[in-house]
């Protein structure tokens, strides 16, 4: 963090009243404390060690600058996001971001530990789900969900919470293949894709362009875990505290984002163009068939088909362009 974006960001913590001086440490050295440990993924025992003060100290400082940031997390969240690249206009025109799950480490007692052992790999993990647009920032964040909860189950919970995740009418995010086609959340099609089923093609194209599409958050997510590598180990605090860290890790990640754009970690993960990238084969088949029905707890049959129609124009747009642009689609 620069010096500028880090100066201001002590002055915003200051004049809100959540952070003040004490005799022995100023506010700038408190924060320097907490992004110290997060950014260098360091215990309390190293950090003593750099900063010459005792443990309770450390810990202290580090839980009341945490508790600071979080408090004002919100803030940093409640911003427009751009839509989708251009180049992706006007067939996803819509667009405001991606919406996914990623497993952050997380350490438990023995008696919490079974809900939270991923499935996938055996890991004790929290299931954090973000909203993130193509500007590298996280629109929304639900973090404390165990590792063993389905990613559609906690996206089911972000959208009946009272801090519940929106979407702007007429707006959708992209979801993979883990969720629901539903309002506002556009996934892939499912089932195997081939292109050389005059059927299946308009499929396989509208794939190609979601896989890259999605792509986005792993960009955010790489820069996130690139500025604060906490969140690459399970870190020895309370649960509360590793929730409360991952919020804050966003806020800060966002702040840095509208602070300084070019910031280094966040030039390490930007693309100049989405459509430089490419994929493996043409169809982007997927093993599962397309078996979720029409139906969801949240949204009414009619809704659910509103939105299956939806992804089909886009793909039958999609198609109509390839076909009349071959040689450069």
């Amino acid at each position: 963090m620069d010096k500028p974006v880090f100066y201001k960001l002590c002055h915003i913590l200051q004049t809100r009243g959540l952070l003040r001086h004490t005799n022995r440490i100023k506010i700038e050295e408190q924060l320097a404390i907490f992004l110290f440990i997060i950014g260098h993924n360091l215990r309390t025992r190293a950090v003593q060690e750099l900063f010459g003060y005792s443990g309770e100290t450390i810990s202290r400082h580090f839980n009341n600058v945490l508790n600071a940031v979080t408090s004002i997390s919100t803030s940093f969240f409640q911003s427009a996001s751009p839509n989708v690249d251009d180049q992706f206009d006007p067939y996803f025109k819509d667009c405001i971001g991606v919406v996914d799950c990623i497993q952050i480490p997380v350490m438990v007692g023995v008696d919490e530990q079974g809900p939270f052992r991923n499935c996938d790999n055996g890991l004790l993990t929290q299931n954090v789900l973000v909203a993130s647009s193509f500007d590298l920032r996280f629109n929304y964040v639900l973090a404390g969900w165990e590792g063993s909860a389905s990613d559609q189950q906690v996206l089911d919970a972000a959208l009946t919470r009272p801090n519940k995740l929106q979407v702007p009418q007429g707006k959708y995010y992209i979801v993979d293949s883990k969720y629901q086609n539903l309002p506002g959340f556009i996934a892939p099609y499912r089932g195997g894709v081939s292109t050389n089923n005059s059927e299946e093609e308009p499929k396989g194209v509208f794939n190609e362009r979601h896989k890259l599409l999605h792509r986005a958050v792993d960009r955010a997510f790489g820069a996130l875990k690139e500025r604060f590598p906490i969140l690459l180990s399970a870190p020895p605090y309370p649960l509360q505290t590793q929730v409360k860290l991952v919020i804050a890790a966003c806020a800060l990640h966002n702040y840095v984002r509208l602070e300084k754009p070019d910031d280094f970690v966040f030039r390490m993960f930007e693309e100049v163009t989405l459509l430089a990238e490419t994929t493996e084969d043409g169809g982007m088949a997927l093993e599962e068939d397309e078996s979720q029905g029409h139906e969801h707890g949240l949204f009414g049959p009619e809704e659910v088909e509103d939105s299956l129609r939806l992804r089909d124009e886009i793909a039958s747009h999609l198609w109509n362009h390839y076909v009349q642009n071959l040689p450069t689609f």
